[in-house]
């Protein structure tokens, strides 16, 4: 784990380099947006456009959007829907993902027919198969962030073949690629204990945050408090609704809360696969009248993390942990689990309050000490918000890939096939927890 004072320094602005032409891989990119890597590559890919790069993202089409346009100083080229009806889901990941990336491919060729690239740069699993034609295509090295694992999403685990197949395309992505971008020291020694990466290819930048997004005017802000709470204190929380973002604890801790202080409310933004189990849940805890489930907010979410008197990131695991990051610029008093990323960004007593993950008991205690100290609570806000200004802005963030891009366009080629001994990731056999057998679950 970093300390403060390293961290600083990764997210410092280094020197202008030469001008880079990149191609972005994504699955999700405005209007196509599903969680935060969305938000992500277009925040990067826009940023860097702005300091004189010139980046073609490749993505999914939307119904409506242009399959070729400029926006924001970035190309985007999407990536239309081939007849075959493949559902998204579960059940159907790795076929819509199989036919998703022919697409993708033949969208990228189309882009890039005639011009010369500096490299490609890949965002997660979904897209491997296309980056990596394209990086072999276009003769030029290859960047990857992961933005997760597999492994991690499931608490260490790899149960079923689903699991072991994603798996295997992440470690393929992560060799093929010159370097790996991750957003935490957590995310580097994850990635180096499951894929087995040398430590010179992997490189820490942290996630950024749009920081005027995130201002809501006061009379926004009244307006989400009085559509939101009651008389007493309001809790909120924003993300998937999926098991690894840890919401049932939180609706555990709400009995003890209310009994502790009053008429608390919860408000729970974002929508997903475990919601009516989550509802469900509210409704076996006796709190469904005092938990609100606001779906997706857009541009609603910003005034209503500010109008909270806490907001709790209950994840089981966070590479980074983007959402804290943002309820901080938005001004909300965070309290959040020490888990993964968020253990790096939030110092307790400090920026905020923290609790041990999965603790129903412990992230009553911490949500509690929001709610009784209101001064005290406004104090790390404050501290918080001004952590993000000065360290997690976008502009250092796209100039720090920007350096590591002319580093990897600067060094030897490396493009020829895998060694024979490499070419099959080495999935493992069993159920085995390889995150607690890397050392990184207690």
């Amino acid at each position: 784990m970093t300390n403060g004072d390293e961290f600083q320094r990764m997210t410092e602005h280094p020197p202008q380099g030469r001008r880079i032409k990149v191609l972005m891989l994504s699955w999700e990119y405005p209007p196509v947006l599903v969680g935060g890597l969305g938000r992500h590559v277009h925040a990067l890919a826009t940023r860097l456009a702005r300091a004189g790069h010139e980046v073609t993202v490749a993505t999914r089409h939307a119904p409506g959007a242009a399959l070729d346009e400029m926006v924001d100083g970035v190309r985007v080229v999407r990536a239309p829907e081939d007849p075959p009806r493949i559902p998204l889901d579960t059940p159907h990941l790795l076929a819509w993902t199989m036919a998703f990336n022919h697409t993708l491919t033949r969208t990228a060729l189309r882009a890039t027919a005639g011009e010369r690239y500096d490299l490609v740069h890949a965002h997660d699993w979904l897209v491997t198969h296309a980056a990596v034609t394209m990086r072999h295509h276009l003769g030029v090295p290859m960047v990857a962030t992961v933005h997760a694992t597999e492994v991690g999403r499931h608490q260490g685990w790899l149960a079923g073949d689903l699991s072991r197949s994603i798996h295997s395309v992440e470690w393929w992505l992560g060799r093929e690629a010159t370097r790996v971008l991750v957003c935490s020291e957590y995310m580097r020694n994850e990635v180096t204990a499951l894929f087995g990466l040398p430590a010179d290819r992997i490189e820490v930048i942290p996630n950024g945050v749009d920081l005027p997004l995130w201002k809501a005017t006061p009379a926004q802000v009244r307006s989400a408090r009085a559509t939101f709470a009651g008389p007493g204190p309001l809790i909120g929380f924003a993300g998937r609704l999926v098991h690894e973002k840890g919401v049932q604890h939180l609706l555990n801790a709400v009995p003890r809360l209310r009994r502790q202080h009053g008429d608390v409310r919860v408000v729970i933004a974002g929508d997903g696969p475990h919601r009516a189990e989550l509802e469900t849940a509210a409704r076996r805890l006796g709190i469904a009248s005092s938990v609100t489930f606001a779906g997706f907010l857009g541009p609603a979410l910003p005034s209503t993390m500010a109008c909270t008197d806490a907001m709790v990131v209950p994840s089981l695991y966070e590479p980074f942990g983007l959402v804290a990051l943002e309820a901080a610029a938005a001004g909300a008093p965070l309290a959040v689990s020490a888990t993964g990323g968020l253990a790096e960004i939030v110092r307790p007593g400090v920026t905020g309050v923290t609790f041990p993950a999965a603790d129903d008991a412990a992230l009553a205690e911490a949500v509690g000490m929001q709610l009784g100290d209101r001064g005290g609570a406004l104090r790390m806000a404050r501290a918080a918000g001004l952590m993000v200004r000065r360290r997690f802005g976008w502009d250092s963030v796209a100039e720090r890939t920007a350096e590591i891009y002319e580093r990897v366009v600067s060094e030897p080629a490396t493009l020829g096939p895998p060694e024979p001994e490499t070419a099959a990731a080495p999935v493992p056999a069993d159920d085995a927890n390889l995150l607690a057998a890397a050392g990184l679950l207690v």
